[in-house]
């Protein structure tokens, strides 16, 4: 089965961004996508057999690749390295990636912080692809 990398990339975002309410499913054979919210009328009418397992993959969202705080803790380490330890107090408290962010403002450093945490999230869905056999028709 061979499927658009950016597909996978759209259905991902819009399962990440759902809190649990956006669900996207890959059918094994055709590669077709089939997207599904809580919040609206179905977007796609999903397979009767969209729970088996055999014949569909449930599109990860970021929290199945764990790329919340190891992430921060990950990128702070390296790019900010004199605020480390503020960054890892942020994350023992409520509020934590609203101090992080209005941090990365201050240190002029924001962008560069969407551009390491895309970066992690496309390695993770490919590795993810990897793992299931999925082979990328856009690299």
């Amino acid at each position: 089965m061979r499927v658009s990398f950016r597909d996978l990339q759209d259905a991902f975002e819009f399962v990440s961004v759902g809190a649990g309410e956006h669900e996207a499913f890959l059918c094994k054979k055709s590669g077709k996508i089939y997207f599904h919210s809580e919040l609206v009328d179905d977007l796609d009418e999903l397979p009767d057999d969209v729970g088996d397992s055999d014949k569909f993959l449930q599109i990860p969202d970021k929290r199945a690749f764990d790329l919340g705080k190891p992430l921060v803790l990950d990128f702070a380490r390296e790019f900010l390295a004199d605020d480390f330890e503020d960054v890892r107090q942020f994350f023992g408290k409520k509020g934590a990636y609203a101090r992080f962010k209005g941090l990365l403002e201050r240190r002029g450093a924001l962008d560069h912080w969407y551009a390491f945490e895309a970066k992690a999230e496309e390695n993770a869905l490919r590795a993810w692809c990897e793992f299931n056999g999925i082979e990328l028709a856009d690299g």
